[in-house]
């Protein structure tokens, strides 16, 4: 006989690839055969996963239509199944995945826009974290500024692409077509940073140096090394301002 987790993991593999009855062998024929109760399954699974994508992708949705975003969703779900029951955290790997789809290659901002909303979608959902009192820098003595790590809050985020992947996400989900005639695809890169506000989610425009110098910080480099990163940039102008913004929840000194 199999073990529970045997036949959990074959009737994961039968809803999530169609054609893989497997599990069927495991499903009692009562009124409806197996096959037949499988499909009711595996079509709720499927519409679901589906459903969780459109949500996180809604400017991506209305660029390709419908039916195009459906079967695209089918083909990512069978290649990257989720392995969490917390759908908000599913489709991480759609950009991705859709920049390598090469029925996506005459939209080549798609990616660009599926990651600005997956950046969006994350602050949308990142957990309340109190800022920390600015005050507590004052401890910290001139010797010691270089190795300050700040703690970015977890719904900032930071995102770049060759094109006007902001303006095209605004455009679409305002549905103002005069809009989307007048973007110039050709006027990008651009670099940007994503924040939740108490009035929602805000997407600016930084320049590139400070794009990076966030970058740095955000990944947890010491201060010092952030600034050795982005020379000949104004970066005490660019931290007092993501101070302000309570874009850090907290600090911690490196090792000497």
């Amino acid at each position: 006989m199999p073990t529970l987790l045997e036949v959990q993991r074959v009737m994961r593999c039968s809803l999530l690839h169609h054609g893989d009855g497997a599990a069927a062998a495991f499903i009692l024929s009562d009124g409806l055969a197996p096959e037949a109760r499988l499909d009711i399954y595996r079509n709720t699974a499927s519409a679901a996963l589906t459903l969780a994508l459109r949500l996180a992708y809604p400017a991506v949705y209305r660029l390709v239509g419908g039916e195009f975003f459906e079967g695209v969703a089918r083909i990512f779900i069978e290649e990257k199944p989720p392995r969490s029951a917390y759908l908000d955290e599913y489709g991480a790997a759609f950009p991705d995945f859709l920049a390598s789809f090469p029925s996506a290659a005459s939209l080549p901002y798609l990616a660009g826009v599926a990651r600005l909303e997956w950046a969006v979608n994350g602050a949308l959902h990142a957990p309340d974290v109190e800022v920390f009192d600015l005050s507590d820098l004052s401890a910290v003595g001139p010797a010691d500024y270089g190795r300050i790590v700040f703690a970015a809050h977890p719904s900032m985020g930071l995102v770049n692409a060759d094109y006007p992947v902001d303006a095209v996400w605004r455009a679409v989900l305002a549905q103002d077509d005069a809009a989307i005639a007048a973007i110039d695809p050709g006027s990008g890169p651009v670099w940007l940073l994503v924040q939740r506000f108490e009035t929602g989610v805000g997407v600016r425009r930084i320049n590139e140096k400070e794009w990076q110098f966030a970058a740095q910080l955000c990944a947890g480099r010491p201060l010092q090394a952030a600034l050795d990163a982005t020379p000949g940039f104004d970066a005490a102008t660019a931290l007092a301002g993501y101070l302000a913004a309570g874009r850090f929840t907290g600090f911690k000194l490196e090792p000497a």
